[in-house]
């Protein structure tokens, strides 16, 4: 089967996926009901779009399929984020009950913090495992600190910083939404011209280099956008740690192309087709019991333990 056809199937099973989410069961307020789904499936679409891109660009830039831009640290500096606030200023601050304040606070924390580290360390000519290294001791250090507040923190307030700790698209605020797609619009507008450079980049910084890439110059800026994007979809929905790997992964198995074109559209739509089936799962046989995030986490972490260990047969 060719690669075209591989993407209409693909892109069958999407649509097909996203109706039935749709309109099935659809009784009552239909016309309620229908805007419910419909935003929720925006917020579905958009998040799987996103950590497909950031996923796809960042293993590009560390040529290796093993790892995930959660290890910048952004997804454990949400989490420390929220419960810093709840810890010291309760569940019924402003920053708490205002979804948008919180939005924008999450997102300009992390961008903060992902551009003083990158300037820091490229500014010093390192190369990027040691950026990837900085931010796992990082996330190690924010999760210790997420940790130790929880331990002392009231009962009833630790329920509502569990609510926030694990991806959700069940409470999708619009405005929230719109504005998440207003940032990723101006995002991907600047993220275009540097798509010319991904086939390139994908041979190595060597060869790079000798084929006239600037390359810690374009790998900057491409690092700097993945942690945008990371931040838009972490602060939206929360952290889906795994679904990068998970879905990145599946389209290098079904596409075995260098060409980043069909790369990132396969991998959005094999995202989108994640996301979907694991929302029918959780609404239609799990009844709500559970979060999205677990079971993608649990099906990209099973994913990842086998890619390590056939990696290490390989070698």
């Amino acid at each position: 089967m060719t690669n075209r056809n591989k993407l209409m199937l693909l892109i069958g099973i999407m649509l097909g996926l996203i109706g039935f989410y749709l309109f099935l069961g659809l009784e009552g307020n239909i016309g309620y009901i229908l805007t419910r789904r419909a935003t929720r499936m925006l917020a579905i679409v958009t998040t799987g779009a996103v950590i497909a891109v950031a996923t796809v660009i960042f293993q590009t830039i560390t040529n290796n399929r093993l790892l995930t831009p959660s290890l910048i640290g952004l997804d454990s500096l949400y989490q420390l984020l929220q419960t810093f606030i709840i810890f010291f200023y309760g569940s019924t601050s402003i920053t708490i009950v205002n979804q948008k304040i919180n939005f924008i606070i999450s997102i300009a924390l992390m961008i903060v913090f992902a551009l003083v580290l990158f300037k820091i360390l490229f500014k010093r000519n390192h190369n990027v495992y040691l950026i990837l290294l900085i931010g796992l001791i990082f996330g190690t250090f924010f999760q210790s600190f997420t940790t130790f507040m929880q331990v002392l923190i009231d009962p009833n307030e630790f329920m509502m910083i569990q609510n926030r700790m694990f991806a959700s698209f069940n409470n999708v605020q619009t405005d929230l939404l719109y504005l998440a797609l207003g940032i990723l619009l101006l995002t991907f507008i600047y993220l275009f011209r540097f798509f010319k450079y991904l086939d390139v980049l994908s041979l190595g910084k060597e060869h790079a280099i000798n084929l006239g890439v600037e390359y810690d110059k374009i790998v900057q800026r491409l690092m700097i956008i993945v942690a945008i994007l990371i931040s838009i979809a972490t602060a939206l929905v929360g952290p889906i740690t795994f679904l990068g790997i998970l879905v990145v992964n599946v389209t290098y198995e079904m596409f075995k192309t260098y060409r980043h074109s069909i790369l990132l559209t396969a991998t959005i739509i094999i995202s989108v087709i994640a996301l979907v089936g694991g929302q029918l799962v959780v609404d239609r046989i799990f009844s709500f019991s559970t979060t999205l995030s677990v079971i993608i986490n649990l099906m990209g972490g099973s994913y990842f333990l086998y890619l390590i260990l056939k990696e290490n047969r390989a070698w």
